[in-house]
C-alpha cells in the first residue's frame, strides 16, 4: 500500500435506485481519493448520498456506474472486478460504526480476533495480533473483559482495533465519534491520524459532529449527489 498513490479512488460514481418515473439518482458522479495514512472527513446534510456512498465503498450495494480503485487494482469498473465481496470486505476494508456492535458473549481480546480467526488465521496468533492492537489503543487492561464492562470510550477503541486487526488499507469510519463527549471524541480522532499513518491505512470518517470537523486537513462535502473538495483546518489534538 505505501507505494499506491491512493489507499482508494472513485470517479464518476453514480448510484441510480429504480427506473423510468420513479428513478431516483442518489449519487450522480462522485469523485474522490484518498491517500494512503490519510483522514478525511465526509460531510452532508441528510438525503445528501452519504449513507448510499459510503455503502458503495464498503460493496454492500452495487454502484450504476463509475470506477472505484482499491491501491492499483480496480475493484468496480462499470461492473464489479473482484469476484468475492465478502473477502474484500473482510481483509481489505474496515468498518467503524456510531455504535461499537461488539458481541456481548467474547471478552474483548475474542471481538478483536474473531475476523482474522474466520479468515483461517491460528486462533492464538490472532488473540495475539489482538492483543498488541488493544495494547496500541490503551485498553490492553481491559483484555479479558466483557463488552457490558466497558465505558463508551473503551467500547469504541476496541472497535477500532476490530478494525485494523487485518490491516485493510481502507477504513470507513460512520459516525465514530457521535456518542461520545467532546474528550473521548477527539481522542477517537487522535487515535485514527496515528493509526492511519503507522499502518498506512487511508480512513474515511462520514460525521456530523462539529467537535471533529476542524480536524480534517481535507473534507468532502457531498450535496445532492455530488460532492466538492475542500481544505479543512487540519487542528488535530496531539
Amino acid at each position: 500500500m505505501a507505494e499506491s498513490t491512493h489507499g482508494i479512488r472513485i470517479e464518476g460514481l453514480r448510484k441510480r435506485y429504480g427506473s423510468g418515473d420513479t428513478a431516483v439518482d442518489a449519487l450522480k458522479g462522485v469523485d474522490m481519493a484518498v491517500a494512503p495514512g490519510e483522514v478525511v472527513g465526509l460531510v452532508g446534510p441528510s438525503g445528501s448520498g452519504k449513507s448510499t456512498l459510503l455503502k458503495c465503498l464498503g460493496a454492500v450495494i452495487e454502484p450504476s456506474a463509475g470506477r472505484m480503485t482499491l491501491g492499483d487494482a480496480p475493484i468496480y469498473d462499470e461492473g464489479w472486478r473482484i469476484p468475492d465481496l465478502r473477502a474484500l470486505r473482510r481483509d481489505k476494508i474496515g468498518f467503524i460504526f456510531q455504535a461499537p456492535y461488539l458481541i456481548p458473549f467474547l471478552d474483548v481480546t475474542d471481538n478483536v480476533a474473531l475476523l482474522p480467526m474466520l479468515a483461517g488465521c491460528p486462533n492464538a496468533l490472532a488473540r495475539t495480533r489482538a492483543r498488541e492492537l488493544l495494547a496500541a489503543l490503551d485498553v490492553a487492561h481491559r483484555a479479558a473483559a466483557m463488552p457490558s464492562a466497558l465505558s463508551g470510550g473503551e467500547q469504541q477503541r476496541v472497535a477500532i482495533a476490530r478494525a485494523l486487526i487485518n490491516r485493510p488499507p481502507v477504513i470507513l469510519a460512520d459516525e465514530p465519534t457521535a456518542p461520545l463527549d467532546s474528550e473521548r471524541a477527539l481522542s477517537v480522532i487522535r487515535i485514527l491520524n496515528r493509526l492511519a499513518s503507522q499502518y498506512q491505512t487511508a480512513i474515511i470518517v462520514v460525521t456530523h459532529d462539529e467537535k471533529i470537523i476542524p480536524t480534517f486537513r481535507r473534507i468532502y462535502r457531498i450535496r445532492d449527489g455530488r460532492t466538492e473538495e475542500e481544505a479543512g483546518e487540519g487542528r488535530v489534538p496531539d
